[in-house]
């Protein structure tokens, strides 16, 4: 059971980039591969989209 909760947590973090990836505005190719790289790699993948990945509109003021 110890690695439930871990599991879980990672599964649900790989969810959450996956849904980011897809409401971005990035190009169909860029969300493809970030998806890949997001499920082939689900620690790592997840942790290099969050370093690098696609970010949402920034509004200047």
């Amino acid at each position: 059971m110890e690695y439930g909760l871990l599991g879980l947590i990672i599964l649900i973090a790989d969810i959450y980039a996956i849904y980011q990836v897809f409401t971005s505005g990035a190009s169909t190719m860029a969300k493809v591969l970030w998806i890949l790289g997001i499920l082939v790699f689900p620690v790592v993948g997840f942790i290099v989209w969050l370093i690098a990945g696609p970010r949402g509109s920034s509004v200047r003021v």
